[in-house]
């Protein structure tokens, strides 16, 4: 009697960037812990996921030495996605192997295939993914296959869906592709992306809907906390209604800013939050490699 199969094969279809990231680097992060070999096949997002991981308090250095993390540069990513479909197969299988024969736990792997909508003669991405699908099937590997809205056109995504038996599914609490607002625990939560004049009044409800909640729930806290690491750009307006809202609390309840990049920080300093006394601001400067960084790293790895 064969066992249940130890691989995963899921489809996630983000609506902007911002959850690309999100979901990619929580894959990643999860093949860290877990031992295995975690490989990201770039051709134009791994900046963003690199500073992702780095928002997520993943040190991804040591990983890159031992070879553990591999990062796919983008014109290798590219040039396999341009080849006969067999040599695709051949990659693939090497990947597999030589992360089982190094030792690892297993191998997951993700990353962008959009470059295969070039392709001379028409998509082809149905054969890419029956080909990842044969790879992992029965051994320890997890692949994250990414089609989101912004680089596929949605009848590909409509076809894509059909061949996964899983998808990855999201409930935040906003999103419109330049913010997202996401509930990470009873009185957590976190923003990731960039608030301005075209998304501020739909944000401040979203944030003010959270806290009300929070404010009239059954949470046994006295502090909300907003964890705003992945946060790049507030203007002065969203500033002040971040101090509006920490003001407006019952005064049982304190709101939390953690992880704010310095350039944040600043902003709503100058905008009143040393005033502001139901409010707590803790300070963390991004330390993210980018990719050039991280080849080199790899580059280090003894032979």
């Amino acid at each position: 009697m064969t066992g249940p199969d130890p691989s995963t094969h899921v489809l996630t279809v983000p609506v902007g960037d911002e959850q690309l990231c999100e979901s990619v680097a929580a894959f990643l992060a999860g093949g860290l812990a877990a031992g295995e070999r975690v490989a990201y096949f770039d051709d134009d997002t791994a900046d963003a996921v690199l500073a992702r991981l780095d928002d997520d308090g993943v040190d991804v250095t040591g990983p890159l030495r031992t070879g553990q993390f591999q990062l796919v540069p983008g014109e290798f990513t590219r040039a396999a996605l341009l080849a006969p479909l067999d040599e695709l197969d051949g990659l693939l299988e090497h990947t597999v192997r030589s992360a089982l024969d190094d030792g690892w736990a297993g191998l997951r792997f993700t990353g962008q295939m959009n470059h295969g909508l070039t392709r001379p003669g028409g998509h082809l991405l149905e054969e890419y993914d029956r080909i990842l699908a044969r790879a992992v099937r029965g051994r320890p590997v997890h692949a994250l296959c990414v089609y989101d809205h912004l680089r596929y056109p949605d009848d590909v995504i409509d076809v894509m869906r059909t061949l996964h038996r899983d998808e990855e599914q999201s409930s935040p609490l906003y999103d419109d592709s330049l913010l997202r607002i996401t509930r990470t625990g009873p009185a957590h939560i976190r923003l990731a992306g960039q608030v301005d004049h075209g998304n501020r009044p739909q944000v401040r409800r979203a944030v003010e809907r959270f806290l009300e909640r929070v404010a009239h729930g059954d949470t046994d806290t006295d502090t909300v906390v907003a964890d705003l690491a992945s946060l790049r750009f507030c203007d002065v307006a969203a500033a002040v209604s971040v101090i509006h809202a920490a003001d407006a609390l019952p005064v049982t309840l304190r709101l939390r800013l953690d992880h704010v990049r310095p350039s944040v920080a600043r902003l709503l300093d100058r905008c009143g939050a040393p005033f502001a006394g139901q409010l707590e601001m803790r300070v963390r400067e991004p330390r993210a490699l980018r990719v050039a960084d991280a080849v080199a790293l790899a580059g280090e790895r003894p032979s």
